[in-house]
C-alpha cells in the first residue's frame, strides 16, 4: 500500500498527542511521529489522527 499526502498539508498537520510534526511512511501507508513513537493510519486517502487508532513503533 502506497499513501500520498500532498506537500502542503503535511506540513499543517501535527500528532495530536506530541504537537510535533508527522513524516509520511508511504510504503507503510501511515504518518509517523518519532517524538511519541505512534504511527496513524492513513485510509482512503484520509490521515485518521486519533490517539486510539494509532499503533505504537518500536
Amino acid at each position: 500500500m502506497t499513501a500520498k499526502i500532498d506537500d502542503w498539508l503535511l506540513e499543517i498537520l501535527a500528532c495530536p498527542k506530541s504537537k510535533k510534526p508527522l513524516r509520511l511512511d508511504a510504503e507503510a501507508g501511515e504518518l509517523v511521529c518519532d517524538e511519541s513513537g505512534l504511527a496513524y493510519p492513513i485510509r482512503d486517502g484520509i490521515p485518521v489522527l486519533l490517539v486510539d487508532e494509532a499503533r505504537e513503533i518500536g
